[in-house]
């Protein structure tokens, strides 16, 4: 079928290049369209605390976002100043439709001043639901606040909203988006440059990315028309898009030239081509659509949302690879090899067993022991530390920056005062309850620091009340503290919600479904693998260091982020924790992309072993043939996310280092120590596969013996 493919391809080339042109042009125009299409909501339906905070939403206009918090530092009773009072009055109406509450809304809660009393703050609940372009209006309401204040009185303005946005442009902003890809691009070009050094091999992988990741938008352009479509889908199309399709068009490339230096003809070339790399093309595209569609049982509708939009990413690249690059490598033909841009000896000359990679592949098979013992060392120590995730939003004192908020909560860490006033609990009373038994009752809870129904906190017969745990809603206790305030509030009317709440919500929304994710995932790419290589042992084996690679990359984003070493590098201190969402995020990408790697690899090593017979001269030829191919490939992403990690905001430094890391140790400690090593050591039991397992997969029951045999060593 793909040998058909490829002579059609090569014999109408104008008209599929003529298509994929306008298909893209297309593209340009509905990337455009679908930026004001996208969902911004983060739900998580069924989950009580989500629910309840919906419901406050819709009584209250406010109760979905986390608060503001004006914090005010003087040196009399801040409790008996008028000019503070009149400050807070300001700074509410700077915040329209807010509700707000304070010392003195709450007729003397003293739960909102330290106890010396110099120190008192106001808690503001901006109305509305958040999108990813919603301000926290944290200087707007500073300079209102600070408007008329005496002197000896100080104002700041914080709260998690004010603290994010810290972290993201209070630091040392970064480059824009638009300079981040232009030197990402240039950086592709030059490694694409040192691996091929001809420009139009050069180019024809950016052709395809471009091509590849304009027209996903018009699939998700449709898309958005049938199903919510989550705002995050477009940083998947750019990532994973530039990703796998410069992986499939290297792979194409590398496979043409041989085929063209062992003198084949264009059209020849292209038909060898296709039959072997495209379909290997066609088995990683399908991991990494596996990978990504994953998403889709986790009871999320903005996580599902990026698994059913992530699916068409690798599956367009797959068509781009086999359709529109052979049709420019069939104009090409062997012009590929002309405008040479690079010295002689740093081209392409064919023969890799020859060259760097067929000298390791042959101290492989020689020391197959001791390269495993490296590699598993190497691994070991990393997955160590990766079982150490903590996968939950840092606590706020973590969050880097400066200005206002910065300042803000070292007003209230200063006085004492917790920090669980930035993510407070708001219990939602309905049918008429009684909210001030209800406050009684949280307030004697073990780990809340106070509770209160400040005037105004009424809807009908709706009525809030807020409280504040006496840690910060992130810290690693507050699960016991949610857990023994929803308790407390069992057979009333109340129930718990605020962001604090909805958090644990979201955390166990995730991990609690993961194993069905890791079980989805694992067992479909078995049964993908297991009918390409024509073995059980490699899938499994695939699988198993495809974990381990994972565990690996955990441990690095662990070791630097949560445990702080090296993060200063990004002036991030130790965070204690890696954002929920990241490890889902990392796992999605390298799942695939590390599985893309190793199809290349076993595809190669197993067409070499059907042709010769021999297990030492398949990883031999199938390493030397793939390892300039894979380290070329991670190493342009890696630069990507490198490029990507100067951005401002911890939590994209995180994911970026995670991904670039995470792709780089795969290509080599995983692809190059313990593939081939585990390979060597496994001998002939690499190939094997039962019968029972042939008719399962609708295979051959008889394997085709190999047309060359050849003894191994021993």
């Amino acid at each position: 079928m793909l040998a058909r493919l490829a002579h059609f391809v090569a014999r109408h080339r104008w008209p599929v290049i003529a298509v994929w042109i306008a298909l893209t042009l297309f593209g340009g125009f509905a990337a455009g369209r679908v930026s004001k299409r996208w969902y911004q909501s983060f739900s998580i339906p069924g989950k009580s605390a989500y629910e309840a905070s919906q419901r406050t939403l819709k009584a209250f206009g406010v109760g979905v976002r986390p608060p503001t918090v004006v914090v005010y530092h003087t040196q009399g009773d801040a409790t008996t100043s008028d000019a503070i009072k009149a400050s807070m009055a300001r700074a509410a109406q700077a915040s329209p439709g807010a509700l707000t509450s304070s010392y003195f809304s709450t007729h003397g809660n003293p739960m909102y001043v330290s106890k010396d009393r110099h120190t008192a703050f106001e808690e503001i609940y901006p109305a509305g639901v958040a999108t990813f372009d919603t301000k926290s209006g944290a200087d707007h309401i500073r300079a209102a606040a600070a408007a008329g204040l005496p002197p000896g009185t100080t104002v700041q303005v914080t709260g998690h909203d004010p603290l994010e946005e810290a972290s993201t442009h209070g630091s040392s902003g970064g480059p824009s988006v638009l300079l981040e890809g232009v030197i990402g691009g240039l950086g592709a070009l030059i490694i694409l440059l040192f691996v091929f050094g001809t420009l139009p091999a050069v180019l024809m992988p950016i052709v395809v990315a471009i091509a590849a990741i304009l027209n996903t938008f018009t699939l998700i352009w449709a898309l958005t028309y049938i199903t919510n479509v989550s705002i995050i889908v477009q940083f998947l199309i750019a990532l994973v898009g530039l990703g796998v399709a410069i992986d499939y068009a290297l792979l194409m490339i590398f496979r043409f030239r041989d085929e063209l230096r062992e003198g084949e003809d264009v059209e020849t070339a292209l038909v060898e081509t296709m039959t072997h790399a495209g379909r290997s093309v066609i088995v990683s595209g399908s991991t990494v659509a596996v990978g990504l569609l994953s998403l889709v049982i986790l009871p999320l509708p903005f996580i599902r949302s990026m698994g059913i939009g992530g699916m068409l990413i690798p599956a367009v690249s797959v068509i781009a690879a086999i359709t529109l690059l052979p049709a420019l490598l069939a104009v090409l033909g062997e012009r590929i090899n002309s405008v040479r841009v690079m010295p002689k000896r740093f081209v392409d000359s064919g023969h890799p067993e020859d060259g760097m990679w067929g000298r390791w592949a042959r101290l492989v098979l020689r020391r197959p022991v001791p390269v495993a013992a490296a590699g598993i060392v190497i691994v070991a120590v990393l997955v160590a530390l990766g079982v150490q995730l903590n996968p939950n939003e840092s606590q706020l004192k973590n969050f880097p920056g400066t200005g206002t908020a910065i300042a803000g909560r070292q007003m209230l860490a200063d006085a004492k005062i917790s920090p669980g006033v930035m993510k407070p609990f708001a219990v939602l009373v309905e049918n008429g309850g009684d909210a001030n038994a209800i406050a009684a009752s949280v307030a004697k809870v073990d780990g809340v620091a106070g509770a209160a129904v400040p005037a105004g906190w009424q809807r009908g017969s709706n009525s809030i009340v807020e409280a504040f745990p006496a840690t910060d809603g992130a810290a690693p206790g507050i699960q016991g503290i949610v857990d023994r305030v929803n308790e407390s509030l069992k057979g009333t009317d109340a129930t718990l919600g605020g962001v604090a709440a909805t958090d644990r919500d979201f955390v166990h929304a995730i991990y609690g479904n993961f194993p069905y994710v890791l079980a989805f995932v694992l067992i479909l790419t078995l049964i993908l693998l297991a009918r390409a290589f024509r073995s059980i042992v490699l899938p499994i084996k695939a699988a198993i260091l495809n974990l381990v690679s994972l565990g690996a990359a955990f441990g690095i984003v662990v070791f630097i982020f949560q445990m702080g070493h090296g993060s200063s590098l990004w002036n991030i201190t130790a965070t204690q924790a890696i954002t929920a969402w990241i490890p889902l995020m990392i796992f999605a990408f390298l799942f695939g992309l590390s599985m893309d790697y190793e199809v290349f690899m076993l595809t190669r090593m197993r067409e070499a072993y059907d042709e010769t017979g021999s297990t030492n001269q398949a990883i031999e030829l199938g390493l030397a043939r793939t390892g300039k191919l894979v380290t070329s490939a991670a190493l342009i992403l890696m630069f990507a996310f490198l490029v990507l990690s100067s951005s401002p905001g911890f939590e994209i430094k995180e994911f970026a280092i995670g991904l670039a890391a995470g792709i780089i140790f795969d290509a080599t400690v995983i692809r190059a120590l313990l593939v081939p090593s585990l390979m060597r050591l496994l001998g002939p039991a690499n190939w094997w596969m039962p019968n029972w397992a042939r008719t399962a997969l609708f295979l051959p029951q008889v394997e085709p013996a190999p047309t060359e045999a050849a003894a191994e060593n021993a």
